[in-house]
């Protein structure tokens, strides 16, 4: 498998996405993060693509000021997020 920066996202107090970030050279004030195909992880550690059957889209861009934490999720978590996105 591909090396992939996938990294658990905090966005609000119970929002936690597993998702590619790509940080961006950006303005001050514009977007500088890109998330490439965010899941959005459960208590349950079920996953489900981020804004659902709104969109089909895949990239998302945030500015990081918007982004509470970030972490390295668990091996486990990664294997399931790359068979998802496969």
């Amino acid at each position: 498998m591909e090396d992939k920066n996938v990294k658990c996202v905090l966005i609000n107090v119970d929002t936690v996405l597993i998702t590619e970030v790509v940080e961006l050279d950006a303005q001050i004030g514009d977007p500088n993060c890109k998330l490439v195909n965010p899941y959005l992880f459960s208590d349950d550690e079920t996953m489900k693509p981020w804004l659902g059957i709104a969109t089909t889209q895949k990239e998302y861009m945030i500015r990081s000021d918007e982004i509470l934490t970030i972490a390295d999720p668990t091996p486990e978590i990664v294997e399931k997020y790359l068979k998802l996105t496969e």
